[in-house]
């Protein structure tokens, strides 16, 4: 496309937090856990409450951690500067230092420098914050204050539009750990204790009220994994991976916020590509690309929070899906055995008895072709305060690590804990975009126990296994998609006189999400 000729997409994190203030795990931790997935990430420490609630025996012991962790930041943030630029590698890995300061009244903000520098800044409320912030700018020092789990009540954390001011927040985060606030439906329910969400708190009615602003996920995760695994990461499109580079990116808001997936999603209005500002026109080509990490069930085109336009398989050539079907039962026609497709193998490993460890030491590849990309899929610790860490629970947070064997695999180890109920997934996983002939293999040494699926089998469905017997760690190979099921390449034309935004959206089968940042015709 286009808009995005000379531009790359990178994924991220920008909000994660270890035990630089209160959560856990160590920033070496931290950053080891990032550069195993992420191109770019920012660890986040708690800094600041200006509007804390007065002492309460009720909350005292949530008021108390808060204190203990801004005091431990305040201490040790000229180390954690320190220890961020050792791990920052312009091109492979770049790191940005943050830190977050909540506003009952206006929202929590997460402040992020633009350089390896910075100090903790105790604004009094949101306004002094921007005031401190234009200052800093005067002297050349680029940050910005994103607000964050926008949809908590007004008042209870959740975002104030009124006090909005896309100067200082050119994203805001819609998705996280805390729940997605796209609208008051949602595919994250909020189900923190800190209160479901509320409608003039979400993305919505903001741009509902004419505010401009892209979107970007995060995991705002608190055990030292920044990207674990259906949390929300956000995904940048930028020349090149480097601190300016993904910087003008950010401030230009060509952004998009996933759940976990690495779904890359081209959307252009006009030629001018998401997150823009273009000038009044009554004609408006619309056209979206996206890969995806899996098979795409919708892609949504929504004007004015309005779905505009619904695509789905329905909307594909019949005889893809007629090719489909014949390949994954069996036809006669076999050339499909030695023609290379290009596919996606996602295998998982977890299960057990609930809230046992296990770990896993695996291989992963494919008996013929080529691997193309190595998207892990790795999730951390599901804890998030001090006082929610349960006695007993692993005090290592970096425990998952992969690398090639080979020119046809990769190896992987990694931690599992047995699901601790039939809804939260704590498996691993890890994903490989190959290209192979269908009458291939794919290969997995699991704790040294050996399966071999042929791909053929893998295109009609999934499959799984055991270790052991009933309640033992398990795995499972998804299945593997064809290109024309994460592929998609649609485009559509609008007339309309009057100002408008839209945005796109693309949900998986899976129920990965991503969402691509608005254009704004205006």
């Amino acid at each position: 496309m286009h808009a995005y000729g000379d531009l790359h997409v990178y994924f991220g994190d920008l909000h994660s937090h270890c035990g630089i203030s209160y959560g856990h795990g160590t920033l070496d931790e931290a950053l080891a856990n990032a550069r195993e997935q992420l191109d770019f990430c920012s660890v986040t420490g708690h800094a600041h409450w200006p509007d804390m609630p007065p002492p309460d025996p009720r909350i005292q012991h949530i008021l108390d951690f808060h204190h203990e962790g801004f005091a431990k930041l305040k201490a040790g943030w000229p180390a954690v500067l320190e220890t961020l630029r050792r791990a920052n590698e312009e091109g492979r890995f770049v790191v940005f230092p943050s830190f977050e300061i909540h506003f009952c009244a206006t929202g929590d903000r997460t402040v992020l420098y633009r350089d390896l520098g910075g100090d903790i800044l105790y604004a009094d409320d949101l306004a002094d914050l921007h005031r401190r912030l234009r200052a800093l700018a005067a002297q050349g020092k680029a940050a910005i204050a994103f607000p964050h789990h926008l949809g908590y009540r007004r008042g209870a954390r959740g975002v104030n539009w009124e006090a909005f001011d896309p100067a200082f927040a050119p994203v805001v985060e819609i998705v996280s750990m805390h729940g997605c606030s796209e609208g008051s439906e949602n595919p994250r329910p909020f189900l923190h204790s800190m209160g479901p969400s509320d409608w003039e708190s979400t993305m919505q009615f903001g741009l509902a009220q004419g505010h401009v602003f892209g979107v970007v996920g995060g995991t705002d995760h608190h055990s030292a994994h920044p990207g674990s695994y259906g949390h929300g990461r956000a995904a940048l499109w930028a020349t090149s991976l480097t601190r300016e580079a993904l910087w003008e990116a950010l401030m230009a808001r060509r952004t998009c916020a996933l759940t976990g997936d690495r779904i890359a999603v081209q959307f252009a209005l006009n030629g001018a590509p998401m997150g823009a500002v273009v000038p009044l026109t009554r004609h408006r080509h619309i056209e979206i690309e996206v890969e995806a990490g899996g098979a795409i069930d919708c892609l949504d085109l929504v004007k004015n929070n309005r779905l505009l336009r619904r695509w789905s398989e329905c909307d594909l050539p019949q005889a893809a899906q007629g090719s489909h079907l014949h390949l994954a039962l069996g036809g006669e026609v076999r050339n499909e055995d030695v023609t290379p497709v290009r596919t996606k193998l996602f295998l998982e490993v977890g299960w057990g008895e609930k809230r046992k460890e296990t770990a896993w030491d695996v291989s992963l590849g494919i008996s013929e072709g080529r691997i193309l990309a190595v998207e892990p899929r790795f999730r951390g610790q599901e804890v998030v305060s001090p006082i929610e860490k349960e006695a007993g629970s692993s005090s290592r947070y970096y425990a998952s690590h992969w690398e090639r064997e080979g020119e046809r695999a990769v190896r992987f180890t990694t931690r599992s804990i047995g699901h601790p109920n039939n809804v939260a997934n704590t498996a691993q996983g890890m994903c490989l975009e190959v290209e192979m002939p269908l009458g291939g293999t794919v290969e997995a040494v699991l704790n040294g126990q050996r399966a071999t699926v042929p791909l053929r089998r893998l295109v009609a469905g999934a499959k799984s296994g055991n270790l052991g017997g009933i309640d033992s760690p398990a795995w499972r190979l998804h299945r593997a998609p064809l290109p024309w099921e994460f592929c998609w390449n649609v485009s559509l034309d609008d007339a309309d006189d009057a100002p408008a935004f839209y945005y796109a959206r693309v949900r998986q089968k899976s129920d990965q999400w991503a969402w691509a940042s608005p254009i704004f015709v205006r």
